[in-house]
């Protein structure tokens, strides 16, 4: 059974940037008016430029139902390859899979809602999802746009800084990747500068300013997209997020190799309260032959890789595994947020209910998929979401997690 465990262990926490309003300067012109009467041009300058870096030349465009723009980018030109190390380069063919290797769901790429008309991108090119003016309006800089906040430190311990987790979490070994199915929800999130996501992160380096992670999953943001639609999403850093790796394509780093899945892109379906539950497998692992790490998404559907020379601590491997939901918490109110994690419903609440992670593996020096053992749990605070797990015949090691946030309990 997995263990349950109250004391503090290692989680990533970070502040919460404050989202930045730009006025209009006025007539009467204020010292203050001034500034923003030349600052405004500026910023505005800086967005066009940022436009033109990450939004590259489409031999496509389709149009999604949910309003996204998916370009499709001959590969070759896609962000990953504005990097100094990866120009003239093309994208590694794929990595030989870890043994026992199989596959416990079927999902194609018409889980994705651009797809639904039956569009697709050419072979050769990769589906990105455009980026806006709106969306870089919507960040609290251009230069921190697609970026998580930079923490001004990190915590080892399981007190407040804004971010709230209920995890399981193995530590005390070498990994080389891991495995799990997620159950997809679309989680309420009450402010715009919070999120609500499930993930996996894949961990190396101390919690300090040379933190290394990879990270995939589903979350709910609407600073970053402008909406309240789960959608699929990576993301990395190799210096505790100041100034490293991004989400999604939004900068030069993952190189994706599939024209059938764009990521930050609306996943649809997704799982209903007593209803049908619907999950996506993800499985991230580290080539042994290039040391590159890889991401599969359902059914083979390989995603891409992050370059190996991005990291330095997981250049050779990870120390830390770990599974579960996070939330941003802002007490923009003056009392616990009422944003959702998972499906908003407590673990104890069980199937159709409660979001869940199953058949959670991990990969060893071998290349190998093997079950975890001692797998931890850990919810920062329970009252306000929840994680209990378990072991059995059809999803191994499984656990149920989430909650409503603000409550009766969770004042």
């Amino acid at each position: 059974m997995a263990s349950s465990c109250a004391k503090p262990h290692l989680i990533i926490y970070l502040f919460v940037g404050c989202l930045l309003l730009a006025s209009p300067a006025r007539a009467a012109v204020s010292p203050s008016a001034a500034v923003n009467s030349t600052t405004l041009p500026v910023k505005h300058s800086r967005i066009s430029a940022h436009l033109k870096r990450v939004n590259k030349p489409a031999v496509k465009t389709i149009e999604s139902p949910d309003g996204d723009l998916i370009d499709c980018v001959p590969s070759h030109l896609q962000p990953a390859f504005d990097h100094p190390k990866l120009r003239g380069l093309k994208p590694w063919d794929p990595p030989e899979r870890p043994k026992g290797y199989s596959l416990s769901s079927i999902v194609d790429a018409s889980f994705q809602a651009w797809t639904i008309s039956g569009e697709s991108c050419p072979e050769g090119t990769v589906p990105i999802r455009r980026t806006t003016r709106e969306d870089i309006l919507r960040a609290s800089s251009v230069q921190r746009f697609g970026r998580k906040p930079a923490a001004r430190r990190l915590r080892r311990d399981s007190t407040s800084t804004g971010h709230e987790h209920a995890v399981g979490y193995i530590i005390g070994d070498q990994y080389y990747g891991a495995k799990a199915s997620l159950s997809v929800w679309a989680p309420r999130v009450t402010s715009a500068s919070e999120f609500s996501l499930s993930q996996i992160w894949v961990i190396s380096g101390s919690f300090g300013n040379d933190l290394n992670t990879i990270e995939a999953g589903w979350q709910v943001s609407p600073q970053l997209y402008g909406d309240n639609r789960p959608r699929f999403f990576t993301y990395w850093t190799s210096d505790a997020y100041q100034e490293t790796g991004c989400y999604n394509l939004l900068c030069s780093g993952f190189v994706q190799t599939n024209n059938k899945i764009a990521i930050g892109a609306a996943i649809s379906p997704t799982s209903a309260l007593n209803g049908g539950q619907f999950d996506i497998d993800l499985l991230v692992w580290k080539d042994p032959k290039h040391g590159h790490w890889w991401l599969e998404l359902g059914s083979g559907l390989l995603v891409g890789y992050w370059p190996s020379f991005l990291f330095s601590h997981l250049a050779e491997h990870a120390k830390m595994v770990q599974f579960g939901g996070e939330i941003v918490n802002t007490q923009a109110s003056g009392f616990h947020t009422s944003t959702q994690m998972g499906s908003g419903h407590f673990a104890g609440e069980g199937f159709r209910k409660a979001s869940y992670f199953r058949n959670l593996q991990l990969v060893d020096w071998d290349n190998s998929l093997i079950p975890l053992a001692n797998l931890r749990l850990l919810a920062d605070h329970p009252n306000c979401y929840s994680i209990q797990g378990g072991v059995n015949a059809v999803w191994g090691n499984y656990f149920y997690y989430g909650g409503p946030g603000r409550n009766v309990r969770c004042p």
